[in-house]
């Protein structure tokens, strides 16, 4: 069970830790067979001993990343599916070699293991936040996908997790340790584009009907009740599995939640803004007649003082705004920056600046493993990310809605509007409880 009392009280920092050695106690008395990360281990300032929970998709492609770091060892890999656990952890003994790392079905065995430094939370974005704060009371520094949230109220959950513990946590949203990336935002605040009221994200492409599948039993070796974990408990249906669930509000955010957190981010980051104090969505699903609930076709327009951002994602075309697939732009006065993961290019200035691709991924994964060491802030905390996480629920709770909305950035909420204010959390199947903190 969840070890985050479920009071109405808040905790202090004192009461945070302190649950963690019962549930190390709940843990170990529940489960047998676990080894654990073999032998007497290097402190963090020399090697840092990584677990991986969630090793299907990107998970996997992080173990890989991680395990190519010269000062990194993952000793764990943690999968609901058994299948795809197997194949991960032979695939990354043969790329570090030494060891099989240590495997479990159940995520709670790694942070129950002292000789882990930190864990990599990969797993679908319902989860993200309830397992960081778990991995914080359990004394482990955190790397979690993004978006780090499910719902606005996560954010500040997370962050009062992350200052009671003291730990390190790095949010998926790799953008901010690419070069080019940071070259294109001190363009901006330059001056080089002039005065920029103006920010466009956006994600074009054509995804794939869910049609034509019919309900089935969970796989064999698939732990579907602690896969949905938090979550209301249904029948499995391969529609909602792997991954398909960010087409569905239950574990997802839809297409804002899986590209429109890192251009968004780009976006506030480049205009130097946080939360918006309106915002107005429409769309819906225009294209796909299937099971999917989140839109295939949407735009969001984000309003701050003095400046605008707006989302657009098209699920069913190839032609994108500006010839990008997956970008955000800059429009000021004497010239448009447009930057993705291919490069930046300045527009209609004679000027002319441009900058090539860099590396983000590999940059983001080490500035995390030198901030375990060195205890230092990382790139992308948890405060930035939440944020950026907040953009997409703010942007889909209009949609939801069906009518703009008004957002209290300081009181983070929707004022007397009790429709938008009831989308601000949800439900958790107990016992999977946040903390009462933040």
């Amino acid at each position: 069970m969840s070890s985050l009392p479920a009071s109405n009280e808040p905790l202090n920092r004192r009461e945070f830790l302190g649950a963690s050695a019962k549930n190390a106690a709940g843990v170990a008395a529940g489960f047998v067979g676990w080894a654990g990360a073999a032998g007497a281990k290097a402190s963090p300032g020399e090697r840092v001993s990584v677990g991986v929970i969630g090793v299907r998709g990107q998970g996997k492609t992080l173990a890989s990343e991680f395990a190519s770091l010269p000062d990194v060892d993952i000793v764990a890999l943690c999968d609901v599916d058994e299948g795809v656990l197997a194949s991960a952890a032979i695939a990354l003994q043969a790329e570090q070699g030494g060891a099989s790392p240590c495997v479990a079905a159940d995520f709670r065995r790694l942070l129950d293991d002292r000789t882990i430094d930190a864990v990599v939370i990969a797993v679908p974005d319902h989860w993200h936040a309830l397992m960081t704060c778990m991995a914080c009371q359990a004394g482990k520094d955190v790397y979690v996908e993004a978006p780090v949230t499910h719902t606005i109220r996560e954010g500040a959950v997370m962050s009062a997790a992350v200052d009671l513990s003291g730990r390190v946590v790095q949010s998926g949203l790799q953008q901010r340790s690419g070069t080019h990336f940071q070259s294109a935002i001190a363009y901006i605040r330059s001056g080089g584009l002039g005065k920029v009221q103006l920010a466009k994200a956006w994600t074009v492409h054509q995804r794939k009907s869910l049609s034509g599948k019919a309900a089935a039993a969970p796989p064999a070796g698939v732990n579907f009740d602690l896969w949905l974990g938090p979550a209301p408990k249904i029948a499995f249906h391969p529609n909602r599995f792997h991954y398909n669930w960010h087409w569905f509000w239950d574990y997802g955010s839809g297409e804002l939640g899986n590209w429109g957190v890192h251009m968004l981010d780009v976006a506030r980051w480049g205009l130097g803004v946080d939360l918006p104090t309106q915002v107005a969505a429409t769309g819906g699903k225009h294209y796909f007649d299937d099971a999917q609930e989140t839109p295939d076709t949407l735009f969001v327009q984000y309003s701050y003082p003095g400046s605008t951002i707006t989302w657009e994602h098209r699920l069913w075309s190839a032609h994108a705004p500006e010839g990008r697939s997956t970008a955000a732009a800059f429009y000021g006065d004497r010239g448009t920056l447009i930057v993705d993961r291919g490069g930046w290019k300045v527009y209609g200035s004679r000027d002319a600046a441009v900058a090539e691709p860099t590396a983000t991924l590999a940059p983001h994964l080490a500035n995390f493993i030198d901030c375990v060491k060195t205890r230092r802030q990382p790139a992308c905390t948890i405060a930035a990310a939440s944020v950026s996480s907040a953009l997409c629920h703010l942007g889909n709770i209009a949609h939801r809605l069906g009518r703009s909305v008004n957002f209290d950035p300081a009181g983070m909420n929707f004022g007397t509007d009790d429709a938008a204010n009831s989308l601000l959390t949800c439900e958790y199947r107990s016992p999977w409880l946040l903390p009462p903190i933040g």
